[in-house]
């Protein structure tokens, strides 16, 4: 009985080393797989004071975010939710650069330097890193550490206890709202792509009062008679074309594309 139990928890221990190995397999490959979506982003960001390497480390902050966060049964391509990730890591890190402008030249690489290991030292440990672990990881001395990080980083900590018990750090409600923030900007930018790909079934005529109508375009909506005199139709007219589309929209394949977003 003994030997039957020790044989079966050593095949369990090897089931979850395989399963473990095979995570950091996917999770490497996830990572090789996007690193040039963090290259092209970086590159729109070039010319504004900030190294292009410098960026793309950013960027790669960002990409380990996104992997973290994500969650593959909402139904997003990784790759579209990982964009806001590495954007977001991206111009953080340029806001982080702006504040040393007024720095003494030689003080302005430590502090990127610091600021830099400071996020990825949070990434790793799941919480702020304390001075004696910034000083060992970066090989500033200690009492340096602390005039460092008042010129690179806001002075409140994301371990910070907040709520009625104070139980819960500052970070986990930063990083909830993040998140919420990332989901909503993949759902717009889904949400804008799926109405290009419907509109793009109407005629041409179609497609112009509805996006003028709707101000799909700019934002403005347009009234039926600035459709009409547009062109050169009746108000009516126009209402029976915007009543003829809405009617295609809400039927079949159409229809079926856009539901989700209603839900």
């Amino acid at each position: 009985m003994l030997a039957t139990r020790k044989r079966l928890g050593e095949s369990r221990k090897r089931d979850l080393g395989a399963v473990v190995r095979d995570g950091e397999a996917a999770r490497r490959h996830l990572l090789e797989a996007n690193l040039r979506l963090v290259v092209s982003l970086a590159k729109r960001y070039t010319g504004r004071g900030m190294p292009l390497l410098d960026l793309i480390q950013e960027g790669n902050l960002g990409l380990i975010r996104a992997m973290e966060k994500f969650d593959y049964a909402k139904g997003f391509k990784f790759s579209t939710y990982a964009t806001w990730w590495i954007r977001q890591a991206i111009t953080r890190g340029m806001a982080d650069q702006s504040r040393t402008i007024r720095l003494p030249v030689h003080l302005v690489e430590q502090v990127n330097k610091l600021a830099r290991i400071k996020r990825e030292m949070h990434q790793n440990l799941g919480r702020e890193a304390t001075d004696e672990e910034l000083a060992e990881e970066s090989g500033i001395p200690v009492e340096k550490i602390t005039d460092l990080l008042e010129h690179s980083r806001d002075p409140v900590s994301l371990d910070m206890p907040v709520g009625s018990d104070e139980e819960a750090p500052l970070g986990d409600f930063i990083e909830d709202a993040e998140a919420m923030s990332a989901e909503n900007a993949v759902i717009s930018e889904l949400l804008h792509t799926d109405i290009r790909h419907v509109l793009a079934t109407l005629d041409e005529r179609e497609q112009q009062v509805i996006r003028l109508r709707f101000g799909l375009d700019d934002g403005q909506p347009r009234t039926l008679d600035q459709i009409g005199k547009l062109f050169g139709l009746s108000r009516e007219r126009v209402r029976q074309i915007e009543r003829e589309v809405m009617a295609k929209l809400r039927n079949g394949e159409r229809a079926d594309r856009l539901r989700s977003y209603a839900s």
